[in-house]
């Protein structure tokens, strides 16, 4: 029976969220990941769309820029469905299964068949059974793929599907806030808490005549001041503090339905496994100097 819903504290949810997260975003800078990306055929540029999309299945440049959302439409369509052609789906997919059990070895060690990845891969799956996937695409494609055996692959998997839950609810409340895909990402490293602003642009594709364009529409709407509009007015900050907050009310399903003991056990317990995989974020030039990953290097 899930817990009532008043005893899981909204703040501490989202911080578990966060800290949950690089267990699976680990994947997107770990070598493992393209080298059995490439061992199939997918080529180096193509390889983040390839592994985050491939569970929706051979989808179209469209949906894929309509559920990733920050990125150049542009820049997707040279990858998308074009990638399909080289591997399918399900083989990307297997692909970038074995490259998390190879990059879980490798920072977890002994530890990777300990009772801690034990018991936080059977907490985060029950925290699941309160997750819904109405409205989230991304969710719902990752849910439906088989659930590992091994628990340290099963936790992996887990935290993907709470990081999809929790980033499909993101974009509904950025397009809730009025925000562009790129007034999103524009925004989001104005807070000085996520990517430089050089890696943004040439990660998701934007040019800096783009960037300066979508700041002006920006600094119009009264969010964005300073030196060439280069820094977050009150409005702004306000206004990303609403996204996080509309964020964090639609992703409480799988906290409310752990509840307080279950949420502050699974904060403990996995702790210890969430810092060790910091090391694949240590890449020059990537994270903002306020960024949490690159004050944990």
């Amino acid at each position: 029976m899930a817990a009532p819903t008043d005893t899981v504290v909204p703040a501490e949810a989202a911080a578990l969220a966060k800290r949950l997260e690089p267990l699976h975003s680990m994947i997107y800078f770990v070598p493992e990941v393209g080298e059995e990306l490439k061992e199939i055929g997918v080529r180096p540029r193509d390889q983040y769309f390839a592994q985050r999309a491939a569970p929706m299945g051979a989808v179209g440049p469209g949906l894929v820029a309509a559920t990733f959302f920050n990125f150049n439409p542009a820049l997707i369509a040279r990858t998308v469905p074009g990638v399909w052609a080289s591997a399918s789906p399900g083989d990307i997919v297997n692909a970038r299964l074995r490259a998390a059990d190879r990059a879980l070895r490798r920072f977890l060690g002994e530890e990777v068949s300990s009772a801690a990845v034990t018991e936080s891969a059977t907490l985060t799956r029950r925290a699941l059974e309160g997750a819904t996937p109405e409205d989230r695409p991304l969710y719902a494609g990752h849910a439906d793929l088989p659930w590992p055996d091994e628990p340290h692959l099963a936790l992996w998997h887990a935290v993907t599907l709470l990081r999809e839950h929790r980033g499909d609810a993101h974009l509904h409340a950025l397009v809730s806030a009025g925000l562009s895909g790129l007034e999103a990402l524009v925004t989001h490293v104005a807070t000085g808490t996520g990517f430089t602003v050089a890696f943004a642009q040439q990660s998701r594709g934007w040019s800096p005549e783009q960037w300066a364009d979508a700041k002006s529409a920006l600094a119009e709407r009264g969010l964005m001041d300073g030196p060439d509009n280069n820094a977050l007015t009150p409005q702004g900050e306000e206004l990303r503090r609403e996204i996080e907050d509309h964020t964090t009310r639609m992703s409480l399903g799988p906290w409310r339905r752990l509840g307080a003991d279950g949420t502050a056990r699974l904060a403990e317990v996995s702790k210890p496994l969430s810092k060790a995989v910091l090391p694949a974020f240590a890449v020059e030039g990537v994270f903002a100097p306020k960024s949490p990953r690159n004050q944990t290097r």
